[in-house]
């Protein structure tokens, strides 16, 4: 699950982005205008990618994109444009986009666009992240430890794919319940229970605390002399 800011000035297209977007298991803010996606990402730029329409009725997409980049934000950005000659897709590229996709395009392919921009951002080559001994199959959601299967709850395998994706990272509640989509985690206890059924079966060194702020994954190291990947 990724956490995904959509800038789509089109009502119907937008609509049906955010709908297969989500349904594919992501977390999406879909926004209409430069200026409340410029605002959004000043307050929380905490996203996992960005997929910008080039013309919109206040700017452009490139301006937000070139704004976007002089922050020193490397999150994946995705240009979805009808402006798709050569000339506008180098500009595009030039200005700091990872990828570019011309309309009209199949859904089909816009989601295994995104799969690839997340798994580059993650540094995984595969829908398999392989961490250590552990990995994760994003595209069957299953775990393995030791190439052992792990059974975990859809609430675990989320939270733990939320950490996967930057090992070493201390992520608050907070951030962890936005990535889940906060739903159903109104009790403030339950991102705490969640880890706690996951160190029970991954065991205790995989998830680390930081008291006061939140957790982070920590690959264990090897003790074997072996380099982990």
């Amino acid at each position: 699950m990724a956490s995904i800011l959509l800038l789509e000035d089109d009502l119907p297209l937008g609509q049906s982005l955010q709908r297969v977007l989500s349904m594919a298991g992501h977390k999406v803010l879909w926004l209409r205008t430069a200026a409340d996606a410029r605002r959004f990402l000043q307050e929380d730029g905490d996203f996992a990618l960005l997929l910008l329409d080039i013309t919109l009725p206040d700017g452009t997409g490139l301006d937000l994109l070139a704004w976007w980049r002089q922050q020193g934000r490397k999150t994946p950005v995705m240009m979805i444009t009808a402006r798709d000659s050569v000339e506008e897709r180098v500009e595009g590229l030039d200005c700091g986009a990872d990828d570019y996709l011309g309309k009209p395009f199949a859904m089909e392919e816009m989601l295994s666009r995104v799969r690839a921009l997340l798994r580059r951002h993650c540094g995984q080559a595969s829908n398999v992240w392989q961490l250590g001994p552990l990995s994760l199959d994003t595209a069957r959601r299953r775990v393995q430890l030791d190439a052992q299967e792990v059974p975990l709850s859809v609430r675990e395998y989320d939270i733990l794919l939320s950490l996967a994706a930057e090992p070493g990272r201390v992520m608050t509640r907070e951030q962890i319940e936005r990535s889940l989509g906060g739903s159903d985690l109104l009790d403030s206890n339950a991102i705490d229970v969640h880890i706690y059924k996951l160190r029970k079966k991954l065991g205790n060194d995989w998830i680390s605390t930081v008291r006061g702020v939140g957790y982070a994954l920590e690959v264990p190291l090897p003790t074997d002399g072996v380099t982990l990947p």
